[in-house]
């Protein structure tokens, strides 16, 4: 692991979690690997850059860049107390701003516009701006329709003209994206992916749950319900909070692997679940990247599964080195933050081949768990009993099997838990949209393994 100075720079780590046995001709490796990024935010607002000392770390800096994105379609004025709290939401987001940070408010509709300050400008966040965008913040009102792939397009652009390395996006609806295609939503989200990363916040229980989570999936942030407009504050807060702390930009998981071993796939599991295979791009021979976005004090963990070529017992290979890289200087070679080695060995021990990790075997479980929430709850919405009662009936039991307490108590909303250890359940025969919705939006997030 690269030596950094935890005066100036967070520490990373990798470790691998695996069982490395394989049964002769045996080919499924499955790994773990937990990346931690501990000791950052010492800075105290200065810019870093990436000159500064031989051992600096180049993306790592205090520097950043946030657009706000306001819903101000006609819907925000029911009931009328809805544009008041995202009114008041965005001003505590704006207050909780770092002195330096450049900022700057969009407000929604068919259309983007810049609320402040203006003229495709980015104000510097200092008591004055902070003050001024306050104001304009007053004069927000609801009416028009709902088309995000704009306001993503001007926030791209508004942040694009930002040099600093964290470039961070919040968004706020709370209706249905009735105005663009869908194409024109995903290719608003290709354009952006890699350009910034986007927190995404529904509000209320009129709006699309795959249409924030998807925003959110893209661009590498997170997504949530906020049933009750009155808590918008709270929740804006905490999200600026949490991009406030990011200080390393633009982190990438690389997989390199020997000839022979294919990729299955790369996928974070937690804090949440979110699938990786895709967004693959190459780096060099028998190496691919993985974005992961920006970092700050935190940690995540990802599963990686390779197949291998068949072998017989006594011998062992490197199936995969899993390194985290950030861009080089001025578009020079990549630096490595920190590297784990993932192995396979065959063996005729039947004990030894045949075990699952435990951080392997809790992350398939929670992996599940989320893909059988989102199965039964579309079963749910499209009459099928039988395929609901099932697939929600297994998330009860992965849940209770791995001590996902939050998860289970959502899910005890939406079904009467007979016998949790078997996960025999019952659907309810109403259940409030806000608490199907909120199983939705959440249905991703996992529990850290216990050591």
């Amino acid at each position: 692991m690269a030596n950094f100075s935890k005066s100036t720079v967070p520490q990373f780590s990798v470790e691998v979690y695996q069982n490395e046995f394989l049964p002769e001709g045996g080919r499924e490796v499955n790994a773990i690997v937990t990346v931690a990024s501990t000791g950052g935010g010492t800075l105290g607002g200065a810019p870093f850059t990436a000159s500064a000392t031989p051992a600096s770390l180049p993306g790592r800096s205090s520097a950043a860049a946030v657009v706000i994105m306001v819903d101000c379609s006609g819907s925000m004025d029911y009931p009328p107390t809805k544009m008041r709290n995202a009114r008041d939401a965005t001003a505590a987001a704006i207050d909780t701003l770092r002195d330096g940070v450049a900022f700057a408010v969009v407000a929604g509709t068919h259309i983007a516009r810049e609320v402040y300050p203006g003229n495709g400008r980015l104000a510097t966040a200092d008591s004055r701006t902070r003050a001024e965008a306050k104001e304009a913040l007053r004069k927000l009102s609801a009416g028009g329709g709902t088309a995000i792939g704009t306001w993503l397009r001007l926030a791209d652009r508004l942040l694009g003209a930002a040099d600093v390395p964290i470039r961070h996006g919040i968004l706020l609806t709370d209706g249905r994206n009735e105005h663009e295609s869908p194409e024109d939503l995903r290719a608003a989200l290709q354009a952006c992916a890699g350009r910034f990363t986007c927190d995404a916040r529904g509000v209320g229980t009129d709006w699309e749950v795959k249409e924030v989570t998807s925003i959110a999936s893209a661009l590498l942030g997170t997504a949530d319900i906020v049933a009750d407009p009155a808590h918008l504050a709270a929740d804006f807060t905490r999200m600026m909070e949490n991009a406030m702390g990011k200080e390393v930009a633009d982190v990438a998981l690389r997989l390199w692997t020997p000839v022979g071993v294919e990729i299955r796939f790369v996928k974070q599991v937690a804090p949440t679940v979110e699938e990786l295979t895709s967004r693959r791009t190459e780096a060099g021979p028998r190496a691919g990247d993985y974005p992961t976005g920006s970092w700050g004090d935190e940690s995540r963990d990802y599963h990686v599964c390779v197949e291998v070529p068949r072998a017989n017992v006594g011998q062992e290979m490197l199936a995969a080195r899993v390194s985290l890289i950030v861009p080089g200087p001025d578009g020079g070679a990549p630096q490595v933050l920190s590297q784990g080695l993932v192995r396979a060995v065959w063996t005729d021990d039947m004990v030894a081949s045949t075990s699952i990790n435990p951080q392997v075997a809790h992350y398939t479980g929670q992996a599940e768990l989320a893909q059988v929430i989102q199965q039964g709850l579309d079963a749910r919405k499209s009459g099928d009993v039988d395929g609901a009662t099932a697939k929600l009936g297994r998330a009860v039991q992965l849940a209770a099997v791995s001590g996902n307490a939050d998860t289970a108590k959502l899910l005890a909303k939406v079904v009467d838990v007979v016998d949790e250890a078997t996960g025999t359940v019952r659907l309810k025969a109403k259940v409030a949209e806000a608490d199907e919705m909120t199983l939705e939006t959440r249905s991703t997030k996992t529990v850290r393994v216990k050591k």
